[in-house]
């Protein structure tokens, strides 16, 4: 029963330093590999995100892994994140792959039901969106775009049409 709740206190003493020690390695790596990294870009933004934190806990939890195991996959993961990245603002071949395009929800009065369906978003989600925008009518609305991040962005009507923020949204419907 004792081994249930403690071991002894070298394990919890190796928690401690190796996670005070982790968790610096890991914010410096995050520090020098850029914003980029723990951004809510695309999902492989978010798979690296999520695979850091398993590191670090499997770092701290395991004693099968040393601390420079877990720096070396920490300096891999965010590497290869950083590589991706740089890759997609320079290929649009790659960039396609990783990344997903927004997608209108609604337009000028018309709800897009098949995208809505196929994207999993519901009318009321739409309409929270909308109200969280401090928007009181869907007459007030030109647009509803589902963004690359899963957010929902809300576009009011304007009279400004000079250079649409609608040109890179996808609008088919089936």
């Amino acid at each position: 029963m004792d081994i249930l709740f403690f071991n002894s206190w070298e394990t919890i003493e190796r928690t401690i330093i190796v996670g005070i020690l982790a968790y610096i390695g890991l914010i410096f790596f995050v520090r020098i590999s850029g914003k980029r990294t723990l951004s809510k870009m695309n999902a492989f933004d978010l798979v690296v995100t999520v695979a850091l934190g398993s590191t670090l806990a499997t770092i701290l939890l395991s004693k099968k892994v040393a601390l420079a195991e877990g720096f070396t996959a920490f300096l891999l993961l965010i590497g290869m994140q950083y590589l991706i990245a740089w890759l997609s603002v320079r290929s649009t071949f790659v960039s396609q792959i990783i990344k997903s395009t927004p997608k209108l929800l609604y337009y000028k009065g018309e709800y897009f039901k098949y995208t809505m369906k196929k994207e999993r978003v519901l009318e009321v989600e739409i309409l929270q969106a909308v109200r969280s925008n401090g928007t009181s009518s869907m007459s007030q609305v030109e647009a509803v775009v589902l963004e690359t991040d899963g957010s929902i962005s809300v576009i009011k009507k304007s009279n400004h049409t000079e250079y649409s923020t609608l040109r890179n949204v996808s609008n088919k419907e089936g």
